[in-house]
């Protein structure tokens, strides 16, 4: 994606006296007329090549500066270039730190403050439990500097999962970003407890090389903290009126399709792009909460949301699925044990 260009040289000639040359002699003699030659001294032939040699020099070099120093600044890669992912890319997940987005990631991602190179820096990190609040942060790079150029992923620069620790109160926000690389987004924590934040971005470099990272920070909710039991395995559940059910098998390590269905009153929903597609569907795998976001297919398939997904390993993991009907956004939970 990045234009390269010869870097710039300044070509200076390889041997370039630094001290005129004057004759040793000059004679005191007046000259005899019929004794003048048509062709001039040594001397004064040596001077004037010396002389003439450093003009040529000094206008080359500047010359070809100024070619060299107007080539570099038009070829320099443009700020304002980013990268759009826009539907049609093909079904692709989002975990830990990759060079491209698309592909299935070999682990699951959010499972540090750090990554790739980047760091995740909430402003604060404690909110009262059921209260509206704003939760604030930068991702900042090895010299600590905020980042502020970031690539629009499935219509938004920023995604934001938020999630109780026992894999309840799930959330997927959208912050909107200062000048200065500071995201906000309104944020009501329900109920008591620590509370996991995962922001999912893709980083745009100077040179227009693009990485896709996950990095994940606690946020706490004071109060009597009452973790609730995960529900059993399912591959149906119904939400807001709408039944949803999934078929396929995911295997640890394998890449394996699950297609969902969303029925209303007895036939295929109306399904609309949300974000730029049919459905997005995170896994959260219980223990550590390793994250996946996962993203399906550009068309439906025979009325059906495709997704392929990839477990990292065996466990027991939440399926959270975001689709739109009639301009409103649902999201059905799923259990799914991995063996």
């Amino acid at each position: 994606m990045t234009d390269q260009h010869p870097a710039a040289t300044t070509v200076v000639p390889d041997q370039v006296p630094t001290e005129l040359v004057v004759p040793d002699q000059v004679s005191a003699e007046p000259v005899v007329p019929d004794q003048v030659s048509a062709a001039p001294d040594q001397s004064t032939l040596r001077l004037a090549l010396v002389v003439g040699g450093l003009v040529l020099a000094v206008l080359l070099g500047f010359g070809l500066g100024r070619l060299n120093v107007d080539g570099a600044t038009m070829g320099s890669p443009s700020l304002t270039a980013g990268h759009t992912d826009p539907p049609g890319i093909g079904p692709h997940s989002h975990g830990a730190a990759t060079s491209t987005d698309q592909g299935a990631p070999t682990d699951s991602g959010g499972l540090a403050v750090s990554s790739a190179g980047f760091t995740l820096a909430p402003l604060g990190t404690e909110f009262a439990a059921g209260r509206p609040g704003q939760l604030r942060f930068q991702v900042r790079d090895v010299q600590r500097r905020p980042v502020t150029r970031f690539a629009v992923v499935h219509d938004k620069p920023m995604h934001l999962i938020v999630v109780r620790r026992d894999l309840t109160g799930y959330q997927h926000l959208h912050p909107t970003m200062a000048t200065d690389g500071t995201w906000s987004v309104p944020l009501t924590l329900a109920q008591p407890g620590v509370w996991r934040a995962y922001a999912d971005f893709t980083v745009v470099a100077d040179d227009g090389a693009q990485t896709a990272v996950t990095l994940g920070t606690d946020l706490v909710a004071p109060g009597v903290y009452q973790p609730r039991p995960l529900p059993g395995p399912a591959t149906s559940t119904t939400v807001d009126g709408f039944t949803v059910g999934y078929q396929g098998t995911p295997q640890a390590g394998a890449t394996v399709p699950l297609t969902f269905r969303v029925d209303s009153a007895g036939s295929a929903a109306p399904l609309e792009r949300y974000l730029g597609a049919y459905g997005h569907l995170v896994a959260l795998r219980e223990g550590d909460l390793g994250y996946l976001h996962v993203h399906p297919e550009p068309e439906l398939v025979d009325g059906q949301v495709k997704f392929w997904l990839t477990t990292p390993g065996p466990g027991r993991y939440r399926l959270y699925l975001d689709f739109q009907v009639g301009a409103d956004v649902h999201t059905a939970e799923f259990t799914l044990t991995v063996p």
